[in-house]
Formats: C-alpha cells, structure tokens, sequence
C-alpha cells in the first residue's frame, strides 16, 4: 500500500517526522520546501514547479501543499492509497479547514478520489509540544481510522489535543465541525494592520471539534468535498 505524506509546515518540520514514525516509517514524503502555512488550497499553474528526490523516500517540492498532492498523484506514485498530511504545529479547527494548507493536500486528494487524512495538533499557549506524544497519539487514530469506512470524495480532519503533563489519555471522539468565525482583531500602527485575534478565544459550541479538542481530547471530523 503506497502512502504519500505531506503537510504545510515544510519538508524539514518535526510534524511530519512524527507522522514518518507514527507510520512505522513507511510512506514516501513528498513536501514543500518552505513554510507554506495558511496558503489555503493555492495550487501554481502559470509557472514551473521544482521537484527534487532527497532520498529514495523524500521529495521537495517548491510549491505549495496542495501541488505536492498533485505532483505525487499524477507524476510519482498513481497507485497512492492514502494521502496524509501534517501533523500540523497548530490545530486546524472548524472554519480553519478552508484556509490551512494541511487540510487543502488531502482535500486535493479527496477530489482525485484517493482518501486522505490530515493531523493538526492544537498548541496551548505557552505549552510546547511533545512530538513523541504527538506520534503515539497518531499512531493510534491511524489504527482506528484504516478500517473506518470513508464515502468516496471524503476525509477526515484530526486534532489532537495539547494537554499538561500527568493529564488524563484524550479519548478519540468523532464530532461535527464548528462553524463559528475565528476571532479577528488587528493592532494598527500607521497605515499597517497586525493580526492579533486569540485562538484560544473562538467559539466552542458543545460537541463541535472546537469544544472536544479545547476539552483536551482527540476531535475527528469527516468531511465531504
């Protein structure tokens, strides 16, 4: 079974090295060579995009997360089963899925129709994360999810949850998607906005992903392209 990684943080973050192992180090990565991080679903077709083999697994690419799912499907492996992407250094809930790029790559394979799962890990300010948890964590939704059925043209979008050392195991909860509005707010200086609206702060309707991550467990949610 051919699995093709690959994520939004770029080719040399420690998410998609836990995502290697959580996988028993199988799969072939094929990730941007940059940060490319709220990119949203951006794919490059009005120019030339440079892909390079880095080792018998590993290719970088010079674009963005959604043209690392085509490039792989269409010029290195056409026999892909699984398109994963993350794990993400930050959570991608709710409303985040149209904007983030991890979520963008295995949407892009959804409509290929090869399934795909994305893995974000919510970060708790000022709470650093432990990716040899993260993997554990990965390991088992990926245990869970391989013999979960999947509508053809779906995927599922994982959060894990950033917990405080001696905390209670999350439990693996399927949930809706919230659909409340990040909090937005920006600090002025000039003629120049900065963001600074709070994640922590958003709306978490109970039973939403926003709500079960935020309550320190592991949120999936199906969605359908």
């Amino acid at each position: 079974m051919t699995f093709i990684l690959t994520n939004d943080d770029g080719i040399d973050a420690p998410g998609i090295r836990a995502l290697h192992q959580a996988l028993g180090g199988k799969g072939i990565i094929v990730a941007p060579k940059e940060q490319q991080s709220g990119c949203g679903h951006q794919v490059t077709t009005h120019q030339p995009i440079e892909l390079k083999k880095r080792s018998n697994f590993e290719y970088v690419v010079d674009g963005t997360p959604a043209d690392c799912t085509r490039l792989a499907l269409t010029q290195l492996a056409k026999d892909t089963k699984w398109v994963l992407s993350g794990i993400n250094a930050g959570g991608n809930l709710g409303v985040d899925v149209y904007i983030s790029g991890t979520v963008a790559a295995v949407r892009e394979a959804a409509m290929h129709g090869v399934p795909g799962i994305a893995i974000s890990h919510w970060i708790k300010r000022p709470l650093v994360i432990d990716w040899e948890i993260a993997t554990k964590w990965t390991t088992k939704v990926l245990d869970k999810l391989w013999d979960h059925p999947l509508p053809t043209g779906s995927f599922w979008n994982v959060n894990l949850p950033h917990l405080e050392s001696g905390s209670p195991e999350p439990a693996i909860i399927f949930c809706d998607r919230s659909t409340h509005p990040l909090p937005v707010d920006y600090r002025s200086e000039g003629d120049y906005y900065y963001y600074q609206g709070e994640y922590a702060k958003r709306k978490r309707s109970a039973g939403t992903d926003v709500d079960v991550c935020f309550s320190g467990n592991i949120a999936i949610t199906l969605m359908r392209v």
